[in-house]
Order: C-alpha cells, then structure tokens, then sequence
C-alpha cells in the first residue's frame, strides 16, 4: 500500500508539471519521457543506469540477456536513423533500448509475475523509472524557476560571499588556469553524477536478488528527495549564478564582466532582473547535495567505493565552484540540505525518536538560518568576513557533526561472547 500511495502521489506531480509545461507551450516530464521511446534521448547513459538499477531484481543470467537486448535495440535504431538518413543532432545516438528493456519487464511483471515476485519486478521497474523521470522533473522545474522568477537574488549571495572568500572566482581561476583538460575532466565529472550515484546505489542494493526485499534506506531515496525538494527552494530563492549574473554568459543582463577575474564590489545589494531562460537553480547547490549523498553512502562500502565517493565529492566542488554556476554560499547550504535530508530519512526508517528529531531540527534550522542571513545580512558579512566566515562554517560543521554523532549512536554495537567459565577437574 505504501509503494502504491507513493506510485500515485508521483503520477500526480508529473500530471501537474506537465500541465504546467504545457502552460509554457513546452514538453511536461512525461512527454519528454514518451518521445524517447522511438527520438534519440537527451541522456543514453542515465538511461542505462536506470536499467542496471532495474536489474538488482534479476538474475545475472537475467541482467546479461537484459543487456544484450537493450544493445541489440539501440543497433537497430541506429541502423534505422542511418538508412533514413535522419542523424542525431540533439541528445544520444544510444538508449532506447535501456528504456524498452524496463518497459518491456513492466509488461512481463504484470502479465508472467504474480505475488511476490510481481511486487519485486515492479519495483525494480519503478525504480529505473525514478530515475529517469526525477531528470525529466528537474529540466521542467528549472524552466517553470525561470520564467515564474524574473528577479533574482545574486546580489545578496554574491555580497555574502564575501565573507568565505569568494571560492567561485578563486577556483575559477584554477579551473581556466588548467585549459582544456582540467575543464573538460571536470565537465565530464560534473555532467555524470547521476552514474555515480547508481555505481553506489547497485552495491546498496547488490542483496535485492537473493533477500527477495530491499532495504529500509538506500542512496535513491535520498536522491529522490533532493530532486524534489530542492526546486522549492529555487522558488524561494531564487539564484542564477556568478557566470550568469557576474559574467560573459549573462549578456546585457549580467552586472557586469567580472567573474572569474575580478570579485564583485561590496555595495548595497537588490533585486536584478534576469532574462527568462535561465534556471534559477543555485540555492541550494544540487549538484553538492547530491555529491554529498554519495559520499555518505559509499562510506561502508570497500575502500575503492570510498575513495570513489570521495573524489567525486571533491571534484564536483570544484566543477561547481570552477564553472562558476554557484557560489561559496551555495555549497554551504547544500551540505547542510543533504545532511538535513539524510538524518530525515533515516529517523524514518528506524522510528522517530528525540535524538533524531532535534537532529532534523537543527539542521532545518541551521538552513533557515543560511537563507535569512544570505538575504537580510549580505552587506554586514560582506564587511566583517573573519567573524561570518568562520560562523558559517562552524555552522555547516555542527550540522555534520550532529549527524555523525548521533547515527553513530544508531549503529548496532557489537556484544563480546561471553566466554564459559572454566570448570573444576575431577580428581
């Protein structure tokens, strides 16, 4: 009942942001999503990893006949598209097949499955198809920001910014200093997260076949609620970015052309205007908070799932900063977002009690508390940085810190065996 309740609850938001991309005159998240079933799709290599995280429910002999057919699909769809001379000038040349595949066990779970495994094979299924459907959700959310949003706040951020440094146009700098390479490698890191994220998620999720079940708590579900309440933020606040509002890509609209070279001067901040197509996506940074959810879980996994996590944490933070779609600001607020989400889900799953309630509790509030002073306390920051820089990184860290106590305490403790005591000798 819980896993139909949510079915229906997340068929609702899609029907509703289609309505309102249509209000646009633009594809909603499920029209987006149909036509990829015969066009060439904006993403191939999301679409394969949600197969590959649909298969946790199968076999291995089971996954490598899903894989071959998925293959042999996007073949025939290039050779199609090659006798109908119809090149790919937008998206992927490859993916369909991934999508036909969890399409096809949809059908197979509903027509050869009863019971049980039924239930199992749909929800592997509808898992794959969160995935994709949560990238099909945001694109449509960043463009309602957009056009729903004509003011932005980067003035504030950008004044607040001040006082951890201004980190986008530092890193910025380190970033064009690399040239092509170090941009291009942290592009690649940038664009790909969703695959890391399912790397991490698959080795959660590796016992699914065997235990009939999943687990209470796993990395797509907190990816799931990032995506979801993450847009609502962007509503509140919304925020484009110093390479938009401070920088060549921001055309008249932009303040002026400063970033990466020069950081902005401290004046008296306001509203701007901004064009209507630009996302307002930068407060909270998502990409951070996602990067911080794999770094999370990957940390009882083996050494190289670790190290994984941590480097994709790390290079992201530079992509962020170094591309210059977010700001100091940003990065902060995003880690205090995941954490927030991350001590919600699993107060959740164990059962609510006092510990994790002031948990979630002070993480909103910390949260809260970053906004407000980022949009009524930007000039008083910006002019006593060595006091506000360090309080908001106290105040990140104390909301890390409250986390990894506290789920600390959660984790099972491990109880010596009593030994038996040794008995006498008969003489």
């Amino acid at each position: 009942m819980l896993w139909a309740a949510a079915g229906v609850l997340t068929l609702g938001f899609l029907i509703m942001l289609e309505i309102a991309a249509r209000h646009y005159g633009i594809p909603g998240p499920i029209v987006a999503q149909a036509q990829e079933v015969i066009f060439a799709p904006q993403s191939g290599f999301l679409l394969y990893a949600s197969m590959a995280l649909m298969t946790v429910v199968l076999t291995w002999r089971q996954r490598l006949v899903a894989a071959a057919v998925a293959i042999g699909i996007d073949v025939v769809f290039l050779l199609v598209r090659w006798v109908a001379d119809a090149p790919v000038t937008e998206g992927h040349p490859f993916g369909n097949g991934a999508l036909w595949v969890i399409l096809g066990y949809a059908v197979i779970a509903v027509t050869r499955r009863t019971g049980r495994e039924r239930v199992l094979l749909l929800k592997g299924v509808g898992l794959g198809l969160l995935l994709v459907a949560g990238r099909k959700t945001g694109d449509t959310w960043l463009l309602i920001t957009s056009k729903t949003r004509p003011a932005v706040l980067d003035q504030y951020v950008a004044t607040a910014d001040h006082a951890l440094g201004d980190p986008s146009w530092l890193v910025g700098r380190i970033v064009t200093a690399t040239g092509p390479v170090g941009a291009h490698f942290l592009d690649s890191v940038y664009t790909q997260l969703p695959v890391a994220a399912v790397a991490v998620a698959l080795y959660q999720l590796r016992h699914v076949v065997v235990e009939r079940r999943f687990p209470g708590h796993h990395l797509v579900r907190t990816f799931l609620v990032i995506g979801l309440l993450g847009p609502a933020i962007y509503m509140i606040f919304p925020v484009v970015g110093p390479i938009f509002a401070y920088g060549a890509d921001g055309g008249h609209w932009a303040v002026a052309n400063l970033w990466p070279n020069t950081p902005p001067p401290v004046s008296a901040p306001h509203h701007m205007t901004f064009d209507e197509i630009t996302p307002r996506n930068c407060m909270p940074s998502l990409h951070t908070a996602w990067a911080t959810a794999i770094f999370i879980h990957s940390r009882k996994g083996p050494r190289i799932l670790r190290f994984a996590g941590a480097f994709w944490l790390v290079a992201t933070l530079a992509a962020t900063l170094g591309f210059g779609y977010h700001y100091g600001a940003d990065i902060v607020a995003g880690v205090v977002f995941t954490v927030t989400i991350e001590a919600a889900l699993r107060s959740l799953e164990r059962g609510w009690d006092r510990s994790g309630i002031l948990l979630v509790v002070h993480g909103a509030t910390i949260f809260t508390a970053l906004l407000v002073s980022y949009r009524y306390l930007s000039t008083e920051m910006a002019e006593h940085p060595w006091v506000f820089g360090p309080l908001l990184v106290l105040a990140m860290a104390s909301v890390i810190h409250g986390y990894v106590r506290t789920t600390g305490l959660w984790e099972p403790k491990a109880v010596p065996i009593r030994q038996p005591e040794p008995q006498p000798e008969l003489v």
